[in-house]
């Protein structure tokens, strides 16, 4: 339903309808369309960490992480994995109420943790020390993420769907 409509578009009574459940259903399980989205960025954090934690059990080197993120089948994600609009719509919903964002910045601190910890262990399997520290290494590659989704949004043309991965590749290569 988000994906479709966006967060302002999909009220109450459509999200319920689209998952099969009443209006009370929906708010015997959230209080609220922003308790269902934390829930969500909750659930897309979670399922992120997983999946990454799974890739570099298998991919021990930096480069050969960064090529199992480049070939894996995002159509099996979550929706925030999927839709890169819909991430950043519910980034920004979440910050945008003060009240929230120490939530958010939960999630945030998760995946900067996340990314740090991908750069230790693989530079530490190929012998290297980390140039930068690692924490944060993490910031500067959401940064880098999250910027490149966004010019992705803007301008699909001259931003491949690629550059944050050819970009992480690059810079991993300089390392």
């Amino acid at each position: 339903m988000f994906e479709e409509h966006g967060i302002g578009g999909a009220s109450i009574e459509a999200i319920a309808a689209a998952a099969g459940f009443t209006r009370g259903a929906f708010y015997s399980n959230y209080r609220s369309k922003d308790e269902l989205i934390i829930a969500m960025l909750e659930d897309h954090v979670e399922q992120s960490i997983r999946r990454n934690l799974d890739l570099l059990a298998v991919h021990k080197n930096l480069a050969d992480f960064i090529e199992a993120l480049r070939t894996m089948d995002r159509t099996r994600q979550d929706p925030l994995g999927r839709s890169p609009l819909l991430h950043m719509e519910m980034i920004l919903f979440v910050a945008r109420a003060e009240k929230r964002r120490p939530e958010l910045a939960q999630r945030l601190r998760a995946r900067r943790k996340l990314i740090a910890d991908i750069v230790e262990t693989t530079l530490k399997n190929s012998g290297k020390n980390p140039a930068l520290n690692p924490a944060w290494t993490g910031a500067i590659v959401l940064a880098l993420e999250d910027g490149f989704r966004l010019h992705r949004l803007i301008d699909p043309e001259t931003t491949p769907a690629d550059s944050f991965l050819r970009a992480i590749g690059d810079l991993q290569r300089a390392m």
